[in-house]
């Protein structure tokens, strides 16, 4: 009786936990978000000169840190439906992640059948992670959609370690599942899910555009575009790629990432989370009157920490 009277109260307890933990923040909380400084020349963002709107209200910036190679992890995701001829690519990969700051983790993973497969996950040994690098099965259909992996990864991140979160997708950006690839249809809820994911999680998409064995033609490549675009932007990152064809070298792109990456700063602020759910996304609006730059920040973000 008395171990069922133990069993009884262990649940009775957990139980209540996971009500307390459904139960929203009530007050503004500390709320970070990862911003990008896109300029000809480096240099050092002035806080004095940021302004911050959290749902449209002027809210002030409470901290400005540069991005330290320790504390970032940089995912590339590579579409599995990539035609063969992305191998020729590969030496560029490589280059560029064993180029990384000592102390970036950094994860190569193939985006298939809806998900992401990285059984190597994050590690800082880039050598390690650039030999993961493989030629793509090239099966057409084999992608699915990539947004539907990148909401996957997003709610999955493969990590304990709250660092700021970066990830490049190469791919051509079609979403199969929408029904239509017209230039006047760039209305999806799996590319907006996928968008909402990757800002609950902290995440800053980069892509770079590259078509596949799957779906061809020209309307199907805008629309990939366009979508990669849409996610880039809202998250606070950039799509680094947006030809008719696939780049010749990938080499250019991954030094605007590299730069991207290296210019990126963790801004902090109060955001209400009054009446707030756990998956609540707050409107936020990041800008900055410094002269000779442009700044990119996520156009939503969860209130509190990631």
């Amino acid at each position: 009786m008395r171990v069922i009277a133990q069993l009884t109260l262990v649940g009775v307890l957990a139980g209540a936990a996971s009500l307390v933990a459904q139960i929203p923040v009530e007050g503004p909380v500390e709320t970070r978000a990862t911003i990008s400084v896109e300029a000809k020349q480096p240099l050092q963002l002035d806080p004095t000169m940021i302004k911050v709107e959290v749902n449209g209200h002027p809210t002030p910036l409470t901290g400005l840190s540069r991005v330290r190679p320790a504390s970032a992890q940089v995912a590339i995701l590579i579409d599995d439906g990539l035609r063969t001829s992305f191998g020729n690519q590969l030496g560029d990969m490589r280059q560029f992640i064993t180029a990384l700051p000592p102390g970036v983790q950094v994860l190569v993973g193939y985006m298939r059948n809806g998900s992401v497969d990285a059984p190597g996950g994050f590690s800082t040994d880039h050598a390690a992670v650039a030999a993961l690098l493989h030629v793509p099965l090239a099966s057409p259909g084999i992608s699915g959609s990539p947004y539907f992996c990148l909401s996957d990864f997003a709610k999955k991140w493969p990590s304990s370690d709250p660092g700021v979160r970066f990830v490049l997708m190469l791919t051509n950006g079609v979403d199969p599942y929408n029904g239509s690839t017209a230039l006047s249809n760039q209305d999806s809820q799996y590319v907006e899910a996928a968008q909402n994911d990757a800002a609950r999680a902290g995440i800053a998409v980069y892509a770079i555009a590259y078509h596949d064995a799957g779906m061809r033609g020209g309307s199907a490549a805008f629309s990939g575009q366009g979508y990669l675009q849409q996610v880039a932007e809202a998250t606070g990152g950039r799509s680094l790629w947006n030809g008719t064809m696939n780049p010749v070298s990938l080499t250019p792109f991954l030094a605007e990432f590299r730069s991207a990456i290296a210019e990126s700063y963790t801004a902090t602020f109060m955001a209400s989370a009054n009446h707030e759910k756990a998956n609540t996304l707050t409107r936020l609006k990041i800008t900055t009157s410094q002269p000779k730059l442009k700044l990119h920040a996520p156009e939503a973000v969860h209130p509190g920490e990631q």
